[in-house]
């Protein structure tokens, strides 16, 4: 098998998956319990709170853990804009994820919703953007790394802008796709999520960044924990998980990226040569290690996938929370890729553990398979 759809999840790696046994069978307090075997493991989390704060270049009280990406960008939404007396303008990207596009369309009733642009890349234009600010903004969410081309926005441009021209704005950053893999510092956002799953951590854990002296409401209430700001049971498993998988990719960070990087490149070198194929988005050094996008003119994404997946080879053809939906590609279509090459698009997603021969085995398979796809559709 060889599997390049890591930007949809990863395998959870054995040290995350041991961490996170060892907290459902041996330490299964519940943190929030009075007794000293309970106090011992909140001490454990916080000291896992700490640790991925040092990462974030934060302090450990602007860390709530939460159960993932999708909670951590609805709770910034919701909680930064509930927290807000008067309505005002929220500005997204027109190339965001589900969960902050979708998520910023329901705040209507409140809130003027607008789309920035984005180039060819699929960068946020900053120009454009700096236009559509104005002092009745009051937040703007922009992904730190598009989640199907690859391409890094400029954080700390974005994050100058709306401080200069929308003084009373939050600055919003999904960072699912980024954290761990480029470089970033909290000094440029005021909210940001990650998520587990992404980079070997067990699935249903993330954490949401919010800056000290945000104005911010939380998310769901109950028993008060996460500060009362993120009440439920604290996944102690999951925390912990996360912890072993951000204490692996620390150690091992620059040797994972250049792993991931040599991945990408050697693909995109083996594709480079075949006819009528395109890549999409940041050239493959510009953008983001582990994400690499193509269109093969004359066949559908779909239909690629499923004859790669007949060889054991599994990859995608964008979003995992969009793959059930029929239509256009939303982010492709913003980029303004349309038509053949956006029906014939491929994302590819590699993690520290695939390599270039396997990137050899792949560009060998595509190479058999396209023309053959190509003959069929012609008919």
């Amino acid at each position: 098998m060889i599997y390049l759809d890591n930007s949809a999840t990863t395998r959870t790696l054995e040290t995350a998956a041991d961490a996170a046994k060892k907290y459902m069978t041996e330490g299964f307090f519940n943190p929030a319990g009075a007794y000293a075997p309970a106090a011992s493991i909140e001490r454990e989390v916080e000291g896992a709170r700490e640790r991925l704060a040092r990462v974030l270049q934060a302090q450990p009280q602007e860390i709530l853990f939460t159960s993932g990406g999708t909670e951590s960008n609805n709770m910034a939404l919701h909680g930064a804009t509930e927290a807000m007396r008067n309505g005002g303008g929220v500005i997204v990207s027109g190339v965001e994820h589900p969960s902050v596009y979708e998520t910023a369309h329901a705040l209507g009733a409140r809130f003027s919703f607008e789309e920035a642009a984005v180039d060819e890349t699929g960068k946020v234009d900053v120009e454009k953007l700096t236009a559509m600010l104005s002092e009745q903004t009051r937040l703007v969410s922009i992904m730190h790394v598009n989640n199907e081309v690859g391409a890094i926005n400029d954080i700390p441009a974005i994050y100058a802008r709306v401080k200069k021209y929308a003084p009373l704005a939050l600055l919003h950053v999904d960072g699912v796709q980024a954290f761990l893999k480029v470089p970033l510092e909290s000094r440029y956002f005021d909210l940001y999520s990650i998520s587990g799953h992404k980079f070997h951590a067990p699935k249903g854990v993330g954490a949401l960044y919010v800056k000290a002296g945000t104005r911010f409401t939380g998310g769901q209430t109950g028993g008060g924990q996460e500060r009362g700001l993120r009440s439920g049971t604290t996944n102690v498993p999951g925390i912990m998980g996360m912890d072993a998988a951000i204490a692996d990719y620390m150690q091992n960070r620059e040797s994972h990226i250049e792993s991931m990087r040599a991945c990408k490149r050697r693909l995109a070198e083996n594709l480079a040569g075949m006819e009528d194929v395109y890549i999409n988005g940041p050239s493959v050094d510009a953008g983001a290690p582990h994400i690499l996008n193509a269109s093969f003119l004359g066949i559908r994404g779909e239909v690629l996938l499923h004859a790669l997946e007949e060889r054991e080879i599994y990859v995608s053809t964008g979003s995992a929370c969009s793959a059930h939906k029929k239509g256009k590609n939303r982010i492709l279509t913003a980029m303004g890729i349309v038509g053949e090459r956006q029906e014939g698009a491929i994302r590819f997603s590699f993690c520290p553990h695939n390599t270039v021969e396997e990137m050899d085995r792949v560009a060998e398979a595509i190479q058999g398979i396209v023309p053959v796809l190509r003959r069929f559709k012609r008919r």
